[in-house]
């Protein structure tokens, strides 16, 4: 089946992502799954239109795993090298089969701001693959 042109689809490199996690918190099993909470330490955005890094302490994955499957809910504030705010949250999943960590994880970040110089940013979709390992994310903007 052909793809129309309106919904041919290209990935823009939006930012790389390292993270510093602390020792995470586990809660265990409830009604959500395995449920793991990992606060993170420090947070470093960087690409070419996006360069920021965590502001303050209230930015945690809290992490769900059932069936197998590891779902990942983030929410973190940054601020930009310029000072500028924004609200950053992102869902995903990894395939959990073979232990936390062993297969990446796809994520999807969304970003709100009210500073006219990041408006762009509250429109953009992205889309990214993290290695737990590495605690680092490449981001991709969907066009």
């Amino acid at each position: 089946m052909e793809v129309p042109p309106s919904l041919e689809t290209t990935l823009r490199h939006l930012c790389s992502v390292q993270l510093t996690l602390r020792t995470p918190s586990m809660v265990g099993e409830g009604p959500s799954g395995q449920r793991v909470i990992a606060e993170i330490e420090a947070m470093s955005v960087r690409g070419d239109r996006l360069h920021a890094d965590l502001e303050g302490s209230a930015a945690a994955d809290w992490l769900t795993i059932a069936n197998k499957v590891a779902k990942i809910d983030v929410r973190a504030t940054l601020r930009t090298h310029d000072g500028a705010l924004i609200y950053l949250q992102y869902k995903g999943r990894s395939d959990a089969t073979n232990g936390l960590g062993s297969s990446p994880i796809v994520v999807a970040p969304t970003f709100e701001t009210s500073d006219e110089r990041y408006l762009w940013l509250n429109a953009v979709q992205a889309i990214g693959k993290g290695d737990l390992a590495l605690r680092r994310y490449e981001w991709f903007e969907v066009q």
